[in-house]
């Protein structure tokens, strides 16, 4: 993997509450971490000799959306010419659920077009990233 070459956002509905937007954004980022270990630097020791768990070696925007243009990002993540992108989501459904095992049985029963996309992350060449996300503006 190219890291000068990647680039990884989160794409968070715009209108959630300030703790489901955390917590969305909490959930992408443990997702992809485990997705794309390699972009996880190597552990460091600050100066007293503690030890401090690496991080990801580029920063992650996360940017702003409105449920609409999740939707539409997160089926363009389906086409051809974005199946090199790892891509991550997380809707209402999942949010809704107690249990992972409920999360499954929900699933699995749910056609996509009736999931409701509270985040997506994305991560891979800057390019395909850019077409996807380029115009959006930084959440704050």
């Amino acid at each position: 993997m190219d890291l000068q070459n990647e680039k990884c956002v989160m794409v968070i509905d715009e209108h959630l509450p300030l703790g489901i937007l955390a917590n969305t954004a909490a959930i992408l980022g443990i997702t992809l971490g485990k997705k794309l270990p390699e972009i996880v630097g190597a552990d460091v020791t600050d100066q007293n000799g503690n030890a401090h768990p690496g991080i990801i070696e580029f920063p992650v925007p996360i940017l702003r959306g409105s449920p609409e243009q999740l939707r539409k990002i997160r089926e363009k993540l389906y086409q051809p010419e974005f199946q090199e992108l790892t891509a991550v989501d997380f809707s209402d459904l999942a949010q809704g659920c107690k249990t992972y095992e409920e999360f499954i049985n929900k699933m699995c029963q749910a056609p996509e077009n009736t999931l409701q996309y509270l985040g997506v992350a994305i991560c891979g060449p800057r390019k395909k990233v850019n077409r996807l996300t380029g115009s959006m503006a930084l959440l704050r």
